[in-house]
C-alpha cells in the first residue's frame, strides 16, 4: 500500500480556499433562493394595482369604499363603477373617481395606497368596478349594496388569522368562501398578523384572501398584534391599517377607524378597539346602544370579555364593558385572541355563573393556525383545542342562526337565538350535547 502524501502548505491554503468558495456558492445559492422566494411571497408593488379590499365608510345601503397599493409611479388613481349587466357593454356607462392617496415608506421601498369611496349608489344593486390609472387596470369586480330594508343575509367571522397566514390561514378564508358564497361581509376580530408593521405579513394576509377582499367587504378591527412599540418606545396602531383600511371615523376622537359601527339591513355591527382607552369608548359604546333601534346587535373586539385559554383574564375590559352589553341586552359578542374556541352564555356573577336572563352570547374563536392550551369554564357550553374554525352567520327577522364550521367542513357547534318580545332571546341548540369535543389530546397536538 502506497503512503499518503503530505499536502504542503501551499496545497493545503489552495484547498481550504476552493473549499470557502465552494460554501459561498452555496450560501449564495440559497440567499438568491430565499430572495426568490421572498420576492414571491411579498412581491413590490408596481403600477399595477394589487392588495385591492372592499370596506365601509358610510352607509352600505349607498356606498362601498375601495382600497388598494401601486408603488410610487403612479401620480394619479382612478376607480370606474357601473351597474353590472351581462353584457359586457356595462363598461360604456362607468363612471371614473379620482382617489386619494397616501405615500408610505415600507420595508419593501416606497408604496403608495388609494382609496375611493364611491356614494350615491342605489340600495341592493349589483355594480361592476375596477381600480388603477390611465396606463394600468385590475380587472373588474361585482360587489352588491345592502337593501334599505330589513331582510335575510349571512356574514363570515374569524378569530386571529396572525401566523403563517399565506401557508395556513389560506385555507380558513377559502374554505369560509366556498361555503357561503353569498356572505355579505367578513368580520376579522383582531390580529390579522403577527407583527404589525411588517410588510410581507400583511402580503400574505392579503394574498391567503386573494380576490375574495375585493368581492366582499371586509369589517376588520384591530388586535395587540396590530400594535408595536414606536422609536420612542409608544405602544401605538400599525402605519398599515389606515392607509389600506377606509372604514368609518365616528367613533372616538383619536381612535378613528378603529373604532365604529355599521349598520346593515336590520343588524348593528359594533367595533371596538381592546387595546386602549377603554373608559372612553365605554362612554362611546353606551350612546351606541342606547340610540339603536335595530333589531339585532353585534359587538366585536378582540380580547374576550370571558378568558378561554389558560392564565388569561381581562378584567378590567369585564369591569367597564360587559355592564353596558347587559344593560342593552346585547345579542353576540365576536372575540379572538385566545387561539381556542369557546361558546357560551353571559354570566352575572364572577365568572363562573351563568345568567339566561340576559341572553347575550360570548363567542372566542381561531382560523389561523396558533394554538393555545384551553381552560374549561362554566361559562362554556361547547369548546375546542387545536382546530382551526370559522363562522357563518345567517339573521332574519326573528332568527340568528350560527354555525362554527372546521376548515375542512365539518360543523362544530350550531345553535339558533330566537327573539321574544319583553324576554332575552331563546337560545336553541342545534349540536347534540353527545357530540364530543375537539381537544389537544383528541386530535393531533401533544400540549
Amino acid at each position: 500500500m502506497k503512503p499518503y502524501r503530505k499536502l504542503s502548505v501551499g496545497s493545503l491554503a489552495v484547498l481550504t480556499i476552493l473549499t470557502f468558495c465552494v460554501f459561498e456558492l452555496i450560501a449564495d445559492r440559497d440567499v438568491w433562493a430565499d430572495s426568490r422566494r421572498e420576492a414571491a411571497l411579498n412581491p413590490l408593488p408596481s403600477a399595477i394595482p394589487d392588495r385591492i379590499v372592499l370596506t365601509w365608510r358610510d352607509n352600505p345601503v349607498t356606498s362601498q369604499a375601495v382600497t388598494w397599493r401601486t408603488d410610487s409611479t403612479v401620480k394619479q388613481a382612478f376607480a370606474e363603477i357601473a351597474p353590472a349587466d351581462p353584457s359586457p357593454d356595462f363598461t360604456k356607462k362607468a363612471q371614473r373617481f379620482q382617489a386619494k392617496t397616501t405615500l408610505m415608506q415600507t420595508e419593501s421601498g416606497r408604496a403608495v395606497y388609494h382609496s375611493v369611496n364611491f356614494e350615491n349608489l342605489h340600495p341592493n344593486m349589483l355594480y361592476a368596478y375596477r381600480v388603477g390609472s390611465s396606463e394600468n387596470w385590475s380587472e373588474w369586480f361585482h360587489f352588491r349594496t345592502a337593501s334599505d330594508q330589513p331582510g335575510p343575509f349571512s356574514f363570515i367571522y374569524f378569530g386571529d388569522a396572525q401566523n403563517n397566514v399565506l401557508s395556513l390561514w389560506s385555507r380558513a378564508i377559502r374554505s369560509a368562501y366556498s361555503d357561503a358564497p353569498k356572505a355579505r361581509f367578513m368580520i376579522h376580530a383582531g390580529d390579522l398578523v403577527d407583527h404589525a408593521n411588517r410588510d410581507r405579513e400583511w402580503g400574505e394576509w392579503f394574498q391567503a384572501g386573494g380576490w375574495i377582499h375585493s368581492m366582499v367587504p371586509c369589517i376588520p378591527i384591530p388586535g395587540n398584534h396590530e400594535y408595536a412599540r414606536d422609536e420612542n418606545g409608544v405602544y401605538r396602531l400599525s402605519h398599515y391599517w389606515r392607509p389600506q383600511f377606509t372604514l368609518p371615523e365616528h367613533g372616538v376622537e383619536g381612535l378613528e377607524e378603529t373604532v365604529y359601527y355599521i349598520d346593515y339591513q336590520g343588524v348593528r355591527i359594533i367595533g371596538l378597539n381592546s387595546n386602549e382607552r377603554l373608559e372612553e369608548q365605554a362612554v362611546w359604546l353606551d350612546k351606541a346602544l342606547q340610540n339603536n333601534s335595530i333589531r339585532w346587535t353585534v359587538v366585536t373586539f378582540h380580547h374576550p370579555v370571558f378568558s378561554s385559554a389558560k392564565g388569561r383574564d381581562n378584567k378590567r375590559l369585564r369591569e367597564l364593558w360587559k355592564p353596558i352589553l347587559d344593560k342593552y341586552r346585547v345579542d353576540i359578542v365576536l372575540q379572538g385572541h385566545d387561539h381556542t374556541y369557546a361558546r357560551g352564555r353571559n354570566l352575572s356573577l364572577g365568572v363562573s355563573v351563568q345568567d339566561p336572563k340576559s341572553g347575550t352570547v360570548y363567542v372566542v374563536s381561531i382560523s389561523g393556525p396558533k394554538m393555545y392550551k384551553l381552560t374549561p369554564n362554566r361559562w362554556m357550553d361547547r369548546a375546542a383545542e387545536n382546530t382551526q374554525l370559522f363562522q357563518v352567520i345567517s339573521v332574519t327577522q326573528d332568527t340568528l342562526h350560527y354555525q362554527a364550521i372546521t376548515v375542512t367542513g365539518e360543523l362544530y357547534d350550531a345553535f339558533d337565538l330566537i327573539k321574544q318580545e319583553g324576554a332575552a332571546n331563546l337560545l336553541v341548540e342545534r349540536i347534540s350535547s353527545e357530540e364530543p369535543e375537539r381537544t389537544f389530546k383528541s386530535t393531533s397536538g401533544k400540549r
